[in-house]
């Protein structure tokens, strides 16, 4: 199935969502209004959000929480990007100019506290400390993901299993709690409850390797960013790794210089070692493995539409092309 068509099961609330962080987002400064409707509004997946919803669907959840609950996945996420952006000093996101190109360094990180800031005001309205505890987790370990992927920006001597905690608490701590956050409003059992937590963990990991193959095989005007933003920041992915612990002398030679020194200088060279060494169709093959931990994670869900299209997510993650 295509991302519409699972979306299509939950477009109703995917609508009440998008009610809610337009109400959520105003406020009386002009200039945080300004930005984050800007990148809120950039369109992107809502895969997060949309794992909230199915996840409680899942569970037979009947109340409106979910909707403010994916709202401040959302909120979160958002307030990832803009930081991130400054960070590696992106200036194209999901086709556009990103904030911090639009707006300056300044605002965007301020405005990516703003909305962090909002989010932990909306998870108290919803009146449960289990959830506050789920999302407050999951932030701070976001943060500590980021500063690991700083740390191993142009380390060359990165192996596999640092770097895949490096996107299991950047990216997919969060796919994480949003399936958890289903699973607590849905009142599922424990059991249930930690297989939903690590369908979210593996989905996102699944999610996060497979942009680092597109960042050497995608297309610029389907991904929406630079092809090469990763080697221009030093970040060695999942692809140049297995270039380097399984291509030949001279491809890791060239794929750790790059590491090591940056830029784009030398893409066309590492590009063409990433192909020649298989090590797109190897992080696939990696991304498909954590897929399917993903479904086999929730077999004890009962049967329904929305179980059906949680099984169907990983797969669409790991054939996606954007």
């Amino acid at each position: 199935m295509e991302l519409p068509s699972l979306y299509s099961l939950i477009a109703d609330d995917m609508k009440a969502v998008d009610a809610v962080i337009r109400q959520r987002l105003h406020s009386e400064v002009v200039l945080v209004r300004q930005v984050a409707e800007y990148i809120v509004g950039g369109g992107g997946k809502r895969m997060r959000p949309a794992l909230v919803l199915m996840s409680a669907k899942a569970m037979g959840y009947e109340g409106n929480k979910h909707h403010e609950l994916a709202a401040v996945v959302e909120f979160i996420h958002t307030a990832t990007l803009l930081h991130d952006d400054v960070v590696d000093e992106s200036d194209l996101r999901r086709g556009r100019d990103t904030a911090n190109a639009l707006f300056g360094n300044a605002a965007s990180v301020l405005v990516g506290d703003f909305l962090y800031s909002r989010a932990f005001q909306m998870m108290v309205g919803v009146g449960s400390m289990k959830i506050q505890q789920v999302l407050a987790d999951a932030t701070n370990v976001i943060a500590e993901g980021e500063v690991l992927q700083l740390m191993n920006c142009h380390n060359a001597d990165i192996d596999v299993e640092e770097y895949l905690q490096v996107i299991r608490y950047k990216t997919a701590k969060l796919f994480q709690a949003a399936a958890r956050l289903g699973a607590i409003l849905g009142g599922a059992t424990p059991e249930v409850e930690e297989g939903l937590a690590r369908y979210g963990m593996h989905l996102g990991t699944a999610f996060q390797l497979v942009d680092d193959v597109l960042d050497y095989s995608g297309e610029e005007a389907e991904t929406g960013k630079h092809i090469g933003d990763d080697l221009a920041e030093g970040k060695p992915t999942l692809p140049l790794i297995h270039v380097l612990k399984h291509g030949t002398p001279a491809q890791a030679a060239c794929v750790r210089k790059a590491i090591e020194e940056g830029g784009r200088d030398m893409f066309p060279e590492v590009l063409a070692a990433v192909k020649a060494s298989g090590a797109l169709e190897a992080a696939r093959t990696h991304a498909q493995a954590e897929a399917q931990i993903a479904v086999d994670s929730i077999a004890q869900l009962p049967a329904s539409i929305y179980k059906n299209a949680l099984i169907e997510l990983p797969a669409f993650s790991v054939v996606r092309r954007f």
